[in-house]
């Protein structure tokens, strides 16, 4: 894709876009786009080509991204829709967007924390050794902008928090393999959060309490899994968890249902 600034009127230069100054994009909570640690306040209007363009790392057809946004009104009217909202990216006087006449893509110097967890993500479920370093699990305990109502974000939102989820548990087991029994907790923790009917995702979270002598503990999130599973879903956890807390002695008699 050609690079440059065509696409865009009276475009005023700035140093973010000669890379000269830090530019960061918040996605994974609220949105936020900060330039030298100082955020920018963006129109609400502006913010959502931003934030698709920072989802989609090569770049995308300006009918494309306009057809997404703006679906329910002409092609038209969405094109110009489009246009308003470069335009009033251009006044903030930061290159945020680069453009030419037919296609957009977020600026290169703009790091995106999105793309950042997602690669951490994949680092830890499919090279776990390289975990024992400083992983921070609050890092993944977020999700893409959860109080954005826009059809176009469901599908990455959901493949993030099910990537993330799926990380925090595999974080969970690593760390207890290591002995980091405080941070396995906390990614227990946040694995649970994210995924509260996930049992795979309690059993790493009851292992690392194990581990760390806490059998109280893992009997008391044991129980109150099995009230939530029975409460919600009518159904018990499977025999495997049940066996986990039931053989590290964690009790002097059987675990009931009652």
């Amino acid at each position: 894709m050609g690079r440059g600034t065509s696409g865009l009127s009276n475009s005023v230069s700035h140093p973010a876009a000669d890379g000269l100054l830090e530019a960061r994009l918040t996605l994974l909570g609220d949105f936020d786009l900060t330039i030298e640690g100082k955020s920018v306040l963006l129109p609400a209007n502006t913010q959502r080509p931003v934030a698709f363009l920072a989802m989609h790392d090569h770049g995308s057809l300006r009918a494309h991204v306009a057809g997404v946004l703006w679906p329910d009104v002409t092609e038209r009217r969405a094109a110009g829709s489009l246009r308003s909202a470069l335009w009033k990216l251009n006044l903030e006087g930061y290159d945020v967007i680069e453009a030419t006449a037919t296609h957009l893509q977020l600026s290169p110097s703009i790091t995106v924390d999105l793309r950042e967890r997602t690669d951490l993500a994949h680092r830890i479920l499919e090279r776990p050794t390289e975990i024992t370093g400083p992983v921070n699990e609050v890092s993944l305990s977020s999700d893409l902008l959860p109080d954005w109502d826009e059809d176009w974000l469901v599908a990455d939102r959901d493949s993030f928090h099910q990537l993330r989820a799926g990380a925090l548990e595999r974080l969970c087991e690593c760390l207890t393999g290591v002995g980091a029994l405080g941070r396995a907790a906390r990614a227990g923790l946040a694995a649970v959060a994210a995924e509260p009917f996930r049992e795979s995702a309690h059993r790493a979270f009851i292992k690392s309490l194990l581990a760390g002598g806490n059998k109280g503990l893992a009997v008391q999130h044991y129980r109150a899994f099995r009230r939530l599973l029975r409460d919600e879903l009518e159904l018990d956890p499977s025999p495997e968890m049940q066996d986990l807390v039931q053989r590290s002695s964690a009790v002097d008699r059987p675990l009931t249902f009652r």
